[in-house]
C-alpha cells in the first residue's frame, strides 16, 4: 500500500514555502504521492472546513521544481467550477513540467454558496463534471473536435498532449462518485471511511468496472498518542481491505513535519 499526504493548505498568513520543504521531506520518507485541496471562493474562511488557500495546480508546478521523485496530486479539484478546457492545459502542462508525476483528482463539490459567488450551475455539476471527464480525455488522446451537451467545439488543436495515459482519480463516498470513477477514472480516494466501510465500496467499484481502478481513501492524524496508535492500526486495517493507497493529513500547525515523519517511519 502506498502511503500518501494532504499538504496543509488552509492557512492564508502560511509561506508558501512551507509546503515545498514538506513536499520534499516526504520525497525523503518515502511517501509516494502530495495531494493539495481545492477551493476557489468558498463562503468561509480558509481553515478547518475550506482548504485550497494557494490554487493547486499552480501550486504543484512550484513543488515539481524542487522534488524529482515524489508524485503530485488534486484531492480533489472541484471540477465545474472551472472551465475543463484551461483545466486540460494546466493539468497536461504541469504533468509536462513534472517528468510525468501528476495524477488529477477531481470532484463535483458540496458548497452550494461557492458555486453561486464564481457563477457555476450548483444543479448541474454532477453531468458537467462527467461530461468534463470525457472532455479531457478527448483532449489528451483524441483527434478532432468534440461535441457535448455542455461543452463542444468543431476544431482545435491541444498541446501539449500527456505522453501517458494521465491518471485522472475520482474522490468521494456517495454511490454516485463509485460510478463516476467506475466509468471514467483511473483511481477512487475515500473520504474518512472505516475500513470496513471502505471495503463495501472497494466491492461496489468491482461490480461496476471489469477495469482495474486503484483505490484509496484518506484519513486525518492530529496528534496525541492514542490517536497515533489508533492512526496506525487504521492504516494497517485499510490495507489488508485491498487499499492501494492511504492519503493523510497531519492538522497544520508546526507540528505537521514530526507527525508526518513519525507515521511514515512506522509504517515501515
Amino acid at each position: 500500500m502506498d502511503l500518501q499526504v494532504i499538504l496543509p493548505n488552509e492557512a492564508p498568513a502560511m509561506d508558501p514555502r512551507f509546503l515545498v520543504r514538506l513536499a520534499a521531506r516526504a520525497e525523503e520518507l518515502g511517501y509516494h504521492t502530495a495531494w493539495l485541496p481545492d477551493h476557489l471562493l468558498p463562503p468561509g474562511e480558509f481553515g478547518e472546513v475550506f482548504g485550497g488557500v494557494y490554487e493547486p495546480l499552480t501550486t504543484l508546478s512550484y513543488v515539481a521544481a524542487r522534488t524529482s521523485a515524489i508524485h503530485l496530486g488534486t484531492s480533489v479539484l472541484v471540477l465545474p467550477l472551472r472551465n475543463p478546457f484551461a483545466v486540460a492545459k494546466q493539468a497536461a502542462t504541469l504533468d509536462r513540467l513534472s517528468g510525468e508525476r501528476l495524477t488529477l483528482g477531481v470532484g463535483i463539490g458540496w458548497e452550494r454558496t461557492e458555486f453561486a459567488n464564481v457563477g457555476a450551475d450548483f444543479r448541474t455539476r454532477a453531468a458537467r463534471t462527467d461530461e468534463a471527464i470525457s472532455l479531457l480525455r478527448h483532449l489528451f488522446h483524441g483527434e478532432g473536435g468534440f461535441r457535448g451537451e455542455y461543452y463542444s467545439y468543431e476544431t482545435g488543436f491541444f498541446e501539449p498532449k500527456p505522453r501517458r495515459r494521465l491518471p485522472i482519480m475520482v474522490g468521494g463516498n456517495s454511490d454516485a462518485a463509485l460510478r463516476r470513477a467506475a466509468t471514467l477514472a483511473d483511481e477512487w480516494q475515500g473520504v474518512e471511511l472505516t475500513p470496513a466501510e471502505f471495503a463495501q465500496k472497494v466491492t461496489r467499484i468491482r461490480e461496476l468496472s471489469t477495469r482495474d481502478i486503484r483505490v484509496g481513501t484518506r484519513i486525518a492524524w492530529n496528534g496525541g498518542e492514542t490517536e497515533f496508535a489508533q492512526a496506525v492500526d487504521r492504516a494497517h486495517a485499510f490495507a489488508e481491505a485491498g487499499a492501494d493507497a492511504l492519503a493523510v493529513w497531519f492538522s497544520p500547525d508546526d507540528g505537521f513535519e514530526s507527525r508526518m515523519t513519525r507515521f511514515a517511519t512506522a509504517l515501515r
